[in-house]
């Protein structure tokens, strides 16, 4: 591992992840993060660790935050209501954000790691979805405004790589859960989660036959510490290969909340993708990479944190 690190959107559920893992593995720590859709109380536990230090700032800003081994790109919204919010913001944080980090890369040589999505993909007309598959984007709907700032961020790394020589990585993750997924955040697992211990009825878009591929935090950042040490410099998806139906997922989270909630359908959002499925044969070959925790396991895992939050 780095022997120093920045991680941008290190207060977000899966920089603050990232971070944990990073100075666990004896690494000394920035993390930066505007806080516009993160909680600081997903660093609360590392106040006391003098390998840590945190500044809240807009990475749209230039910033110099002095030498460093590693970067690690993880400033973004990522859930559907925040990033619907924060419009211009996102599309902002995918273009002069990811140029500024990528500078700081370079400035300094220090490798670079960045956080990218399935939504590349949009709704998918291959499936499973290889890296090598383009995509099927709305390049003007609602959703575009996360989906073009990652595919846009993806073609300012990959020029970094191309022109000015930078060491980068891409990961392409596809849906994640865990403790510290903000319980409000308009995600699938939050929300049947949330709505379960209330005893409220849980919310089906569409008719629940519309799939996703879960994957449990720990098994993803396991993904992506092990791509930040390879040579691979193309995009790599990171998430679990099982797929299951939102109503599939709404069982299972019925069964492990003990939950007597009742199903409500509501309309399917514009351009919701209908399937979602990472075919991870890169991740397997390349990186040796699997997940190990199944969905019911996960949410048993997640439960605690999503009591805790009620």
């Amino acid at each position: 591992m780095p022997k120093s690190a920045l991680v941008t959107g290190a207060a977000g559920f899966l920089g603050s992840h990232l971070t944990d893992r990073l100075l666990g593995e004896g690494c000394t720590v920035l993390g930066v993060d505007n806080l516009s859709t993160s909680d600081s109380a997903n660093l609360a536990h590392l106040a006391n660790d003098s390998r840590f230090r945190f500044e809240e700032r807009d990475i749209c800003a230039s910033f110099d935050p002095g030498h460093v081994d590693y970067v690690f790109n993880f400033a973004s919204p990522a859930s559907p209501p925040e990033y619907l919010r924060l419009g211009i913001e996102t599309l902002r944080v995918g273009s002069v954000g990811v140029e500024n980090t990528l500078q700081i890369a370079a400035k300094y040589g220090a490798a670079f790691l960045h956080a990218s999505t399935s939504e590349c993909y949009g709704d998918p007309l291959v499936h499973p979805q290889p890296e090598t598959y383009w995509g099927n984007v709305n390049p003007v709907g609602p959703r575009s405004v996360y989906d073009e700032s990652k595919r846009f961020g993806e073609a300012m790394v990959m020029a970094y790589h191309r022109s000015r020589g930078v060491d980068t990585r891409m990961v392409r993750i596809f849906n994640t859960y865990g403790p510290r997924l903000h319980p409000g955040d308009g995600r699938v697992i939050s929300n049947f989660m949330m709505q379960a211990l209330r005893g409220e009825p849980l919310t089906i878009y569409g008719d629940g036959s519309q799939t996703r591929s879960f994957c449990y935090v720990d098994d993803l950042i396991e993904g992506i510490v092990l791509l930040s040490r390879s040579k691979e410099h193309l995009p790599v998806n990171i998430g679990n290969p099982v797929e299951f139906t939102i109503l599939e997922c709404a069982k299972a989270v019925l069964e492990v909340t003990n939950s007597e909630s009742k199903l409500s359908y509501v309309d399917l959002p514009v351009d919701d993708p209908t399937r979602r499925r990472p075919d991870i044969t890169k991740a397997r070959t390349h990186l040796g990479w699997e997940p190990r925790v199944g969905l019911k396991e996960g949410l048993q895992r997640s439960l605690a944190f999503f009591r805790s939050r009620l």
